[in-house]
């Protein structure tokens, strides 16, 4: 008997909807939200306002693409957490809905379960080499930065993560400093291809074991705007290719160095990455020559997903269908929802 789910995702601004049947994408139906670039970052109220409007056509879509009928579908996954709890409502609100309408099971899938296993993602004209098991995952993003062990698919344990800002708020809050429009990390990225990398150097900061720390970076690409600007008012204009390549080799180097260690201190040379800011392309680039250099096996989604999509919601919550692990009419959404309480839930 085939295997269909209907995944939502809607953690964020994204409003997301996929078909996977039997561990292969048929269908991912993204609307995007650009009401946001006005204020510079993501306005939660409007967020969900925005969900609200565009779940039913982005589900209609992707069973459309996809096609099935709804009468296929087996269970139903959503995002539970973390993100923000209006927009996470809307879409375990639609799944319960739909759930029952459809009497068929429901799953809740974390967040950054989901980017880690995007790497899984496999569609009827892509099949990519597959990680094998266990493997570590640098998965960075706007709102964390963590080390992961996979011992399975649904096994995983943090053994790095930051005690402050996760590297994507860097991308983003330095590109705020430097007057780069929302989101900063392309803006950022884009400037950094054109820009001399060792032009300027910024704080590293020294952090215990696998754990990461950015605010430091942050405090330190301010102070040294403010005083090279008090110099020249045109400096940001004349230097903004520099400065964005020195800040963007600065983070990857934090982020890699770490991921040395992990590797050291682990023995494990299969390496994945996920998260939004695994779109970076310096970060893309750096990988795959790390795993070059030092014999990792790497593996790198395509950039489509490793953004929010319901593609990688999809993967986790197949795998989570495989294990009969469902969630209930009563499972709230959670604006705060660790990995290590997730895990130690569905374990």
């Amino acid at each position: 008997m085939d295997i269909t789910l209907l995944a939502i995702e809607s953690s964020c601004d994204d409003t997301s909807a996929a078909i996977i049947r039997n561990g292969i994408i048929l269908s991912n139906s993204i609307a995007n939200q650009t009401v946001h670039e006005e204020y510079g970052g993501v306005v939660p109220e409007l967020a969900s306002r925005s969900h609200q409007q565009n779940i039913v056509p982005v589900v209609d879509k992707a069973i459309k693409d996809a096609g099935i009928s709804k009468q296929d579908i087996t269970a139903i996954a959503y995002t539970r957490g973390p993100g923000l709890l209006g927009s996470l409502l809307v879409g375990a609100s639609f799944a319960k809905g739909f759930a029952l309408a459809h009497q068929c099971k429901m799953i809740e899938v974390n967040h950054l379960h989901a980017h880690v296993l995007a790497n899984f993602i496999q569609t009827p004209t892509y099949t990519p080499p597959l990680p094998t098991f266990p493997f570590l995952c640098l998965l960075v993003s706007g709102g964390h930065t963590q080390i992961i062990i996979a011992k399975d698919f649904t096994d995983m344990e943090i053994i790095g993560t930051t005690i402050d800002d996760a590297a994507g708020e860097a991308f983003d809050k330095c590109a705020k400093i430097i007057g780069l429009p929302y989101p900063g990390g392309p803006h950022v990225d884009a400037h950094a291809q054109k820009g001399n990398d060792a032009a300027f150097s910024f704080n590293k900061p020294k952090i215990a074991d696998l754990n990461y720390s950015f605010s430091g970076l942050k405090t330190s690409v301010l102070y040294f705007l403010r005083d090279q600007v008090k110099k020249n008012e045109h400096f940001i204009e004349e230097n903004i290719d520099d400065i964005c390549a020195s800040l963007q080799t600065t983070i990857i180097d934090i982020l890699v160095d770490k991921l040395h260690k992990a590797v050291t201190q682990t023995g494990i040379t299969e390496i994945v990455i996920g998260g939004g800011v695994a779109a970076n392309s310096g970060l893309r680039n750096r990988i795959t020559e790390e795993g070059k250099k030092h014999n990792w096996t790497t593996h790198i989604p395509k950039r489509k997903y490793t953004t929010d999509n319901a593609a990688m919601i999809a993967v986790a919550g197949y795998y989570k269908y495989l294990n009969h692990e469902f969630a209930n009419q009563s499972t709230t959404p959670r604006a705060r929802y660790a990995l290590s309480d997730y895990f130690k839930k569905t374990n």
